[in-house]
């Protein structure tokens, strides 16, 4: 990875934690603290509900904080959805867009989430786009031309490349405890990173992109050694600390080598 890229974890809590879930996240900023992900950074997206609470919890250390999905206007008659600029105001500092689940559950379109990580630029949030391709597409020998219509079709004109950062999840292997091999990975990878100086041409290099897909400590070594991976996005390995910090400990013991 060039040094120019710092190697980002980001745990995607989903639909999970109720209040006595802040003790994790109090847990992991403090690991944090003492080094426990060497040179990562490491941002936590919990549930809207708790965000606030996180942000107290955060202030001043060195884990970030995100939503997970936000809507395309800054305020209005939208009944349960949230802003950018509400996600901003309670603390975060990115925001996923374009995760799978919000693709097949709500019928998320490229459009749609490109007009959503543009709200997020207009909110002041780092955006974590979201792309990957089901076990069908992949069989059918479609993973690439399908994962770079998504990016192409997600990202706003005009995209800061130091305010992007791209998660490739297989949406075959979210919460399957399949992965992909360290060679179809490192092949996605490099695509993207392709597909990425075409769109954004010398900003390309400052792009972080991440793996997404059943992430867990006994895998996390073997993947975030592949090339062009810049770190992880984490699902069910984030809601507790010590498996959290235990897929970080890659960073903490390559920062010692």
């Amino acid at each position: 990875m060039p040094q120019t890229r710092r190697p980002l974890l980001a745990g995607n809590w989903k639909m999970n934690g109720l209040a006595a879930s802040l003790a994790e996240i109090a847990a992991i900023r403090d690991a944090v603290a003492d080094g426990a992900a060497g040179v990562a950074e490491i941002v936590l997206c919990p549930p809207a509900t708790l965000l606030m609470a996180a942000a107290k919890l955060c202030e001043g250390s060195a884990v970030g904080l995100g939503g997970q999905d936000c809507h395309t206007e800054p305020n209005g008659a939208h009944t349960g959805d949230i802003a950018a600029e509400m996600l901003k105001d309670a603390g975060a500092s990115h925001v996923i867009v374009g995760h799978s689940e919000r693709r097949a559950d709500h019928a998320e379109t490229d459009s749609m989430v490109r007009t959503k990580a543009a709200a997020g630029l207009r909110a002041g949030l780092t955006i974590i786009l979201c792309v990957g391709e089901t076990r069908a597409q992949r069989e059918a020998g479609e993973a690439l031309p399908v994962v770079g219509a998504q990016l192409a079709g997600s990202l706003p004109p005009d995209m800061p490349p130091e305010r992007l950062v791209v998660a490739y999840e297989p949406v075959w292997a979210i919460g399957t405890g399949l992965t992909p091999t360290p060679d179809d990975v490192a092949a996605m990878h490099g695509f993207l990173r392709g597909q990425l100086e075409r769109h954004l041409a010398g900003g390309a290099a400052a792009v972080r992109i991440l793996y997404g897909g059943s992430v867990k400590p006994a895998n996390a070594a073997e993947l975030l050694s592949v090339a062009d991976v810049d770190g992880a996005l984490v699902g069910g390995a984030s809601l507790k600390a010590a498996d959290f910090l235990a897929i970080g400990k890659y960073y903490a013991t390559i920062a010692k080598s």
